[in-house]
């Protein structure tokens, strides 16, 4: 939980809502969702403070910050943040989910946590008032509906990861980044998964992620491979187009695109 706090907090440094923030339908679907995810949560933690049911509410929120959030959403986030312009949509979208998860979290620990909560509360951006006991809950942005399966793709994912710990283990790849991954859906479970397209490789993080309609034999089979790709010196992801810039012989053409503003555009993930 705290290395989940510290993390909001140092991506959050000189961000101001009102100037920087993103409108929840212009939102990155990925942190319409992790926003979503927050507002189902905040409703069970103040039901469980009504019912005095406070284990129920350090259970909710611990599980909270280290799976869905360090283990998945803020794992995948660090891509966006590390290498999309500073001021490009991307990175403000991320940095909008986040200021609204930072605010809630600080806000459900407060009655059990108060001395932690205060020092938070002091290290949150944008004018507020002295004490995080002079409020009230926060008001998560309402996200729109989306036809995204995000629970069959974080099942996914989970198995992906799976595969690529196994090719870690056998020592063919250090990072997932060195890696390519093909996963052989159902024609029932197609559709379920490859609304992402081909930002599906962020959600994995890994370098490539191609999704095929499986036959009979090969349904539900992931492969995964070390990438043949060269290694973009920036992002660290192994990609064909490496060196296509001559200006920037190392880097892959999506890094060259994020050296200046707009930089890159993203819509999933």
């Amino acid at each position: 939980m705290r290395n989940t706090v510290r993390f909001l907090l140092g991506n959050l440094a000189g961000f101001d809502p009102k100037e920087h923030g993103v409108p929840a339908k212009e939102l990155v679907a990925l942190d319409a969702y992790a926003l979503a995810r927050t507002r189902q949560l905040q409703d069970e933690v103040i039901e469980a403070y009504r019912s005095y049911a406070f284990h129920l509410i350090y259970q909710k929120v611990h599980n909270f910050c280290v799976v869905d959030l360090g283990g998945f959403y803020l794992d995948i986030l660090k891509d966006r943040l590390y290498t999309t312009p500073a001021q490009g949509h991307a990175r403000r979208s991320a940095q909008t989910a986040m200021f609204h998860i930072a605010e809630s979290i600080v806000r459900w620990l407060a009655p059990i946590l108060s001395f932690t909560a205060e020092e938070i509360w002091r290290h949150l951006p944008a004018p507020r008032l002295e004490s995080v006991f002079l409020t009230t809950w926060h008001t998560l942005p309402e996200v729109p509906e989306t036809a995204i399966n995000w629970p069959a793709l974080i099942a996914l994912r989970a198995n992906v990861m799976h595969k690529l710990e196994e090719l870690r283990d056998a020592g063919a790849i250090g990072s997932s980044l060195d890696a390519a991954v093909d996963v052989y859906a159902a024609p029932a479970d197609y559709d379920k998964v490859s609304s992402l397209g081909d930002e599906l490789r962020f959600l994995f993080i890994t370098s490539q992620a191609r999704l095929h309609k499986g036959a009979a034999t090969q349904e539900g089979v992931i492969e995964v491979a070390p990438s043949q790709d060269v290694k973009c010196l920036r992002c660290w992801h192994h990609r064909p187009d490496v060196g296509s810039h001559p200006e920037h012989p190392q880097l892959c053409d999506r890094c060259v695109t994020n050296l200046s503003l707009p930089g890159e555009r993203r819509v999933f993930a």
